[in-house]
């Protein structure tokens, strides 16, 4: 019998990275807003959270300020929460998508992966090509990785 497995590789983003913290702290981060509002966004934004209800049916709503002045207003709601393990929410805002963070213990060391499938590969090309996402989430990532760092270093 044939397999109708879909493919989905062209409306994917998907990036790992080994973050120096142990688990416990990573997932703090993720998910006190006083926290992720430190290093949320790509370079040069700053975050403001404004709701971060972190349980399945959760919302999360939170507010980019561009380096331009103007203000990106953002709506996800939590899918699934599994503490220390994954979190799962779609993002309502446009562009529509939804993103699974996944996080593996390694000592004092975690493997992220942050994964993020859209409705169509016609709005993943234009997420990537005119606001630039990918670029965008290795600046989150590493925002997230210095602010850990200062944060190891109390």
């Amino acid at each position: 019998m044939e397999s109708t497995k879909s493919n989905t590789s062209d409306r994917e983003l998907r990036l790992t990275r080994i973050i120096d913290a142990p688990v416990e702290l990573l997932w703090e981060v993720w998910t006190q807003p006083e926290h992720i509002a430190q290093w949320w966004g790509p370079n040069d934004f700053t975050t403001t959270i404004n709701k971060m209800d972190v349980q399945p049916g959760g919302e999360w709503n939170l507010v980019l300020h561009g380096p331009d002045g103007t203000d990106y207003k953002n709506k996800s709601i939590f899918k699934e929460i599994v503490p220390f393990k994954k979190l799962v929410y779609d993002h309502m805002s446009s562009p529509k998508f939804v993103a699974t963070i996944e996080f593996e213990a390694h000592g004092e060391q975690t493997h992220l992966s942050w994964h993020m499938l859209f409705e169509t590969p016609e709005q993943f090309i234009q997420v990537v090509k005119t606001f630039k996402a990918d670029e965008g989430l290795k600046q989150n990532l590493d925002k997230l990785n210095r602010y850990i760092k200062g944060l190891n270093k109390r």
